[in-house]
C-alpha cells in the first residue's frame, strides 16, 4: 500500500456512509488529519447502497430522524454544488414526487400526531382524508383507509450509487485514501483501538476507527470484544410493467398494508417486508420470487386497480443492516473505547440519513461533539442500557 501505515481516522466500509464521512472530514478546514477508507469490495454490486430503493422521506416520528431527512433532502438537491471535482459532478436525478402513507383507523391517531410533528419542525405536508386521497389521486382506491400524509417537497427518489461515488470522488479528490482489503482484527489497548489489521497483511496505527461496515458491523465490533445487536435482513424489490398509465407524477405509497411502490423510470418496483423475517447469511441475495404472487400483487392491485395487468421484469435481493432493538441508527462513539465508532444498524434508512450522519460523525472527530445535528439520541448508550429509541409507524 503506498503512503504511510499510521491514519487518523481508518473508516472500515466505503459504501455511501462511510464515504460521506470520509467527505465530511476532508472538506473541513478545521481536520487536519489523514483519512484511510478499507473497503473489501470496490465494486459495491452488494452493498446496501447499491441494492436500494433509493428514496428519502421526512415522514418520521422522532425529531432527530425528521431532521436527518431534512438536512438530507436540502443536500441531494445541491448534490452538485457539494461533490463537483474540476467542474464534474454526478446528476442524481432526484424526483421529487413525494410519499404518500396511507392508514388504517387503528394508525390514525399516530400518523396524525407525525404530521403534526413533521410540520412543526418545517416539513411540507398534507393530511388527507380517503376524499381527499381519491380526488388528488383518481387511480387510488381509498377503501379501508382511514388517513394519509402526503409529503409536498423533499420526499422522493435518486440515484443511490450517484450519491455514494460523488462522496467517494470528491474524498479522493480532497486526499483520502481508498484502499481494497478488508479488516480482520482490531488491537484494543484497554480502552483504545489502536491498530487496525487487513487480509493482506498490512497493520495500521489509527487514531479513530469508524465501523461502516453494514451488514458485518457486529462482526467488526466482535474483533475489538464489543456487540451491537446488529443483524443481515434480506428484502426483495420487484420491478414490474403495468399494461395501463397510472399517473403523470405519481408519488411513492406506502400501504396500509406495509407495501411499499414507487415509479421507476417507465417502470415500477415495490417490495414488503417479509413474514416471518428470519436473519440471513451475509452471502444470500437469492430473491423469494413468490413474495410477490403471494402477498404483494393482489394487495397491491386492490390499491391501485390498474396494477391488475402487470408484468414482472426484474428483483433483486438486499440486505438490511437491521437493528434488532429499536430499528434506528447506532451513531457516535462507544461509551468506553471512545476512539470506535459507529455508523450501524440503519435497517432500511441508511442512504436518506448518509449526509447528515456523515457530517456528525465527521464532527464528532474533529471537535469531539455534534456541532449541527444532535445525534446523540441514537447513541450506543442506549444499547447499553437496553433502551429502545422507537419510531412509531416505522417501515
Amino acid at each position: 500500500m503506498a503512503g504511510n501505515k499510521s491514519y487518523d481516522v481508518v473508516i472500515i466500509g466505503g459504501a455511501v456512509m462511510g464515504s460521506a464521512t470520509a467527505y465530511f472530514l476532508a472538506s473541513n478546514p478545521d481536520f487536519k488529519g489523514s483519512v484511510l477508507v478499507v473497503e473489501r469490495d470496490p465494486t459495491y454490486a452488494k452493498s446496501a447502497t447499491a441494492l436500494s430503493s433509493s428514496s428519502i422521506r421526512h415522514q418520521f416520528s422522532n425529531e432527530i430522524n425528521i431532521r436527518i431527512s431534512q438536512y438530507g433532502s436540502e443536500f441531494i438537491k445541491h448534490f452538485s454544488d457539494h461533490v463537483s471535482v474540476d467542474g464534474d459532478a454526478p446528476e442524481l436525478g432526484f424526483q421529487e414526487n413525494g410519499y404518500l402513507y396511507m392508514v388504517s383507523e387503528k394508525d390514525k391517531a399516530i400518523l396524525t400526531s407525525n404530521y403534526e410533528q413533521q410540520v412543526g419542525l418545517g416539513s411540507e405536508m398534507a393530511l388527507l382524508s380517503p376524499d381527499e386521497i381519491h380526488q388528488r389521486f383518481p387511480w387510488i382506491n381509498p377503501e379501508g383507509i382511514a388517513a394519509a400524509c402526503l409529503g409536498l417537497s423533499g420526499e422522493g427518489w435518486f440515484d443511490s450509487s450517484g450519491l455514494m461515488q460523488g462522496f467517494r470522488k470528491k474524498a479522493r479528490s480532497l486526499g483520502v485514501t481508498y484502499i481494497h482489503d478488508e479488516v480482520v482484527g482490531l488491537t484494543r489497548n484497554n480502552n483504545s483501538i489502536d491498530q487496525v489489521h487487513l487480509k493482506s497483511g498490512e497493520v495500521i496505527n489509527c487514531g479513530y476507527v469508524l465501523n461502516a461496515a453494514g451488514t458485518r458491523g457486529n462482526h467488526v465490533c466482535q474483533m475489538a470484544d464489543l456487540s451491537i445487536p446488529v443483524v443481515p435482513r434480506k428484502r426483495c424489490i420487484f420491478v414490474f410493467d403495468c399494461r395501463e398509465k397510472v399517473a403523470d407524477k405519481m408519488p411513492a405509497i406506502i400501504d396500509a398494508t406495509g407495501i411499499f411502490c414507487r415509479p421507476e423510470g417507465r417502470y415500477f418496483l415495490c417490495t414488503l417486508e417479509p413474514t416471518p423475517d428470519p436473519d440471513t447469511d451475509y452471502n444470500d441475495f437469492e430473491v423469494i420470487h413468490d413474495e410477490f404472487e403471494e402477498r404483494i400483487w393482489l394487495p397491491l392491485a386492490a390499491r391501485v386497480p390498474a396494477f391488475e395487468a402487470i408484468k414482472v421484469i426484474n428483483s433483486w435481493a438486499g440486505h438490511y443492516d437491521y437493528n434488532t432493538l429499536d430499528h434506528n441508527a447506532i451513531i457516535g462513539p462507544h461509551t468506553t473505547v471512545k476512539n470506535f465508532l459507529f455508523a450501524n444498524g440503519f435497517s432500511g434508512h441508511g442512504l436518506q440519513q448518509a449526509p447528515a450522519i456523515g457530517r456528525g460523525l465527521a464532527e464528532m472527530i474533529t471537535y469531539g461533539e455534534y456541532r449541527t445535528l444532535d445525534l446523540s439520541p441514537l447513541g450506543f448508550e442506549r444499547i447499553e442500557t437496553q433502551t429502545p429509541f422507537l419510531e412509531k409507524l416505522i417501515i
